[in-house]
């Protein structure tokens, strides 16, 4: 393999009914980083059929090109000929760094199409930049430069692992949404745009989508909240989470949960923060009854201001927390929310 061929940072820009995964935006910003540093372009590759219109938006997001494989095959997401239109990408465009979403979807191709082009894959990362690798210099093995450096958390979340790719290209990883930062939209953004189509024969690989049911939620996604009001194990019980309701309501903000919470059966699996969970980065971030274990401060410790409430003055949330308040939940969150209320109703 010669690694000089490869050159450029491209990202997946999933879709799905037409409409773009905000995890393709935060993959474009965090490309430019790394393409800043290797004095390269950002490429969004936009699979489907019908999608080129949207174009344009990956473009508002920082996108510098933008090649689009659409087909009738490709309506709906399913792994084989999603795979085959992004290994013919990669085949054909040689890129030196390739991201995918950690989503469902990211989760199943991206293993696939990493197999197929024989490199490697690391999951679920929640970090990346350009560097040295080894990081260390070892004596009598060579340091190679300018390496994409991954890293995730390994081991339950116990230990965090940086993991690089410096004999294959390109050097695939799948990232968790809500880690990295999108920029700016720029209004009136126009995509330069490249169409390509390895062409698809459906074969016994192909699955065949008989019908699609589309579950209905009104559950809120918490990774677009600005304000959440969080509640671990210490809350005591799913009855409990009516204060933590009444709080987020006066803030005009979204109540969530720690893993021990929908283990026991209070809350929905949705709402969870943590390693297990959603990453979320709100502007303002209640952390009440909750320890602070590594699996949940690896999911919100990017939040603006965090303020903890925990009769526990040893938990490792006071750590991060920007506020701390030791004490019983029970008697400080209906007296912040009523004193909120009445500054409320005051202006």
């Amino acid at each position: 393999m010669n690694l000089a061929e490869y050159k450029g940072v491209y990202v997946f820009a999933q879709q799905v009914d037409n409409v773009i995964n905000s995890i393709a935006f935060e993959l474009i910003g965090k490309g430019k980083d790394l393409a800043e540093a290797l004095g390269t372009e950002v490429t969004a590759v936009l699979v489907g059929s019908d999608v080129k219109g949207l174009a344009d938006e990956l473009a508002a997001y920082g996108a510098d090109k933008v090649i689009v494989v659409d087909d009738p095959e490709l309506k709906e997401y399913r792994t084989e000929p999603y795979a085959h239109a992004l290994a013919s990408v990669i085949e054909k465009y040689k890129p030196e760094i390739f991201l995918v979403g950690a989503t469902a979807i990211g989760r199943d191709l991206g293993p696939r199409v990493s197999a197929r082009i024989h490199t490697g894959l690391t999951a679920d990362c929640t970090q990346l930049e350009i560097g040295d690798f080894p990081i260390n210099p070892i004596p009598g093995k060579e340091q190679k430069h300018n390496q994409l450096l991954m890293t995730r958390p390994a081991f339950g979340g116990n230990t965090i692992a940086t993991i690089a790719c410096p004999d294959f290209r390109p050097q695939m990883a799948t990232v968790r949404p809500g880690v990295m930062q999108k920029r700016d939209k720029v209004e009136g953004a126009k995509a330069n745009v490249e169409e390509f189509n390895p062409g698809f024969t459906p074969d016994n690989k192909y699955v065949e989508i008989l019908e699609v049911v589309k579950a209905v939620s009104d559950t809120v996604d918490i990774m677009d909240a600005k304000i959440l009001v969080s509640g671990g194990r210490g809350v005591g019980s799913a009855e409990n989470f009516k204060l933590l309701e009444d709080l987020a309501e006066v803030l005009g903000g979204t109540v969530s949960c720690s893993r021990a919470v929908v283990d026991a059966g209070w809350k929905v699996k949705d709402l969870q923060v943590g390693q297990t969970g959603k990453t979320v980065r709100p502007n303002l971030y209640f952390a009440v009854g909750i320890s602070g274990a590594i699996q949940h401060l690896a999911g919100m410790e990017e939040s603006d201001i965090i303020i903890a409430i925990n009769k526990d003055e040893t938990a490792p949330i006071f750590d991060v927390a920007d506020y701390g308040i030791v004490g019983d939940l029970n008697k400080i969150l209906p007296a912040l929310t009523e004193k909120l209320k009445a500054e409320k109703a005051a202006k």
